[in-house]
């Protein structure tokens, strides 16, 4: 039974985290202008200086800090829903590795929570391997926001930045990718299975040039710590946000959680999400890979990550009559 302290400190924890992802980058654009025309004005002229000096940082292994990775206010956000690290095989350091991790949900608790935190101790489950998880390029263009993801081993989900991390002398490299992106976070539904991936085969061209296995992930849960406003396709709401996402990178989602003071708010349902790691699917090294190689190993990803669903949905609260549905 958690004490009152120790809920009050998880809830801090999760807030720490919705407020981070929804607001911290607009919060210190915003400074950083302000600063300008105040007696501060050299505080966001030395950042603008180093912002363009460290410009190209994202792209080239980023900058970690496992002191951040580490920091004891994720093992709360890991114990308010809880989260789990499933592991199903084991990951040999003497490869490379390309992770598909599903479903995207809203804000990727459970992905952020295992692979860019050692929360639940990644490292010690798969010694030798460093996760870095692959984001949206823009982020690592907005100021502080881009250092403070960078500390947690995120990474671009650019060529170049991908590239670079899986063409270095140092094996072990895994290199975490939310295949579905934002278009998935649309249909991040309590109780749905949808996963955008019928068409996303890049992924698997990146493995191919680089020999690098795949390895299918899939974090149960994900999409139940929000409810969402789900629009029907074809309708001028759904039209209108993935119009928004064409535009912007972003998908405009509609949704909420529990609140502190009132029964609508932004922290999360505390549902339990367990992510689980699947076997590895060899993958030989083809420099230039056809389009028959490409859509034979998308395809034996797809039945994998299909088998491993069916194999742990029922031990994961999903009812046995629930399948995985592909777009």
């Amino acid at each position: 039974m958690k004490t009152l302290k120790k809920q009050r400190i998880e809830i801090v924890s999760v807030y720490q985290f919705v407020f981070s992802f929804l607001f911290m980058g607009l919060f210190f654009s915003l400074l950083l202008f302000f600063l300008l025309f105040t007696s501060f004005w050299l505080l966001s002229v030395l950042y603008l200086v180093w912002l363009y000096l460290d410009w190209d940082t994202p792209d080239r292994g980023g900058r970690r800090f496992e002191c951040v990775r580490n920091w004891q206010i994720w093992e709360h956000f890991r114990d308010y829903y809880p989260i789990k690290l499933v592991k199903t095989a084991e990951l040999p350091s003497d490869r490379n590795y390309v992770l598909g991790s599903h479903p995207h949900g809203i804000m990727c608790a459970g992905t952020f929570c295992n692979f860019a935190t050692e929360s639940n101790g990644f490292s010690r489950q798969f010694p030798g391997l460093r996760p870095f998880l692959a984001g949206l390029a823009g982020l690592f263009r907005v100021p502080v926001y881009r250092d403070y993801i960078m500390s947690c081993g995120l990474c671009p989900v650019s060529r170049q930045s991908l590239d670079f991390l899986l063409s270095g002398p140092q094996l072990g490299q895994a290199v975490v990718i939310l295949v579905g992106g934002a278009n998935e976070s649309l249909h991040g539904v309590p109780g749905e299975h949808c996963l955008t991936l019928l068409k996303r085969k890049g992924f698997v061209r990146l493995a191919l040039r680089h020999g690098a296995s795949l390895v299918p992930v899939y974090s149960f849960g994900e999409n139940e710590i929000f409810i969402q406003a789900s629009f029907r396709i074809g309708s001028w709401q759904r039209a209108l946000q993935v119009a928004f996402k064409k535009l912007t990178g972003f998908a405009p989602c509609i949704f909420w959680g529990r609140g502190l003071f009132f029964p609508r708010g932004l922290l999360p349902f505390p549902v339990p999400i367990t992510t689980v790691v699947g076997c590895p699917i060899p993958v030989p090294h083809r420099p230039n890979p056809s389009q028959e190689e490409v859509d034979l190993y998308h395809k034996l990803y797809m039945e994998a990550l299909e088998q491993m669903f069916e194999e742990h949905k029922e031990s994961c609260g999903v009812s046995p009559s629930t399948h995985l549905t592909f777009v």
